[in-house]
């Protein structure tokens, strides 16, 4: 079994991407995703999934996030990233992350196709006019990342709801759990985040933020 994970919450680019998927691997078992919250249950289903297509503006996606915390936690899932973004910087950072390709939403189906076939060869992918430039991450980014990694699943689900703005009694009813147990992870959450309020947790997520002007001062630890 061959399976693929698809995650993006356009009903019309998803098919395009289902198509490109099959033509690229005829025998390929598709599954898809609308949101974080569904794709992360989406991996728990298939842990030995061979590939993620992953959109970087889904619900729950803020930036870079969803990306490092999925690469953090299931390292094996080669992932392709699929962006309405044009900018290299955007592509390169993709890679930086994690990401073994970057696929612009105005890709024809061949090029998501190549995409496909060097991401399952071993190989990085980018569009041509996309080549060239730096993938390194600045220091506050890159280390943020690295937090956000070592978060759980649970936690990451918890924190993508604060930055989304819900209150613990909403987040408690989504995730079907007690206003203790979300209170706990957020202690947990803040520890690991090295900040001290919930509005730093809330802010955490920007320093992954796709546009460089939406990027925080990282808080001191205690």
């Amino acid at each position: 079994m061959f399976d693929v994970l698809i995650a993006d919450d356009h009903p019309l680019f998803r098919d395009a991407l289902l198509h490109a998927v099959i033509s690229a691997v005829p025998q390929a078992q598709v599954h898809s995703a609308d949101d974080v919250h569904s794709l992360l249950d989406l991996i728990r289903q298939y842990p030995d999934a061979d590939l993620l297509l992953l959109d970087l503006h889904m619900p729950g996606a803020h930036g870079y996030s969803a990306l490092a915390h999925i690469r953090s936690q299931y390292p094996g899932l080669p992932t392709i990233v699929i962006s309405g973004h044009e900018e290299p910087q955007v592509a390169h950072r993709s890679l930086a992350h994690g990401a073994a390709a970057y696929v612009p939403k105005s890709s024809s189906v061949e090029d998501i196709v190549r995409a496909i076939h060097a991401v399952l060869d071993g190989d990085v992918w980018l569009p041509q006019h996309l080549l060239g430039g730096n993938a390194e991450l600045k220091p506050d980014e890159a280390e943020m990342a690295a937090r956000i990694a070592a978060l759980t699943p649970q936690q990451f689900r918890v924190l993508t709801m604060i930055a989304e703005g819900l209150l613990n009694k909403q987040i408690a009813f989504e995730l079907d759990v007690s206003e203790a147990t979300v209170k706990a992870h957020m202690t947990a959450i803040m520890r690991k985040l090295g900040v001290n309020n919930r509005t730093q947790v809330a802010l955490a997520t920007s320093h992954l933020a796709l546009e460089p002007g939406l990027r925080q001062t990282l808080p001191d630890d205690d």
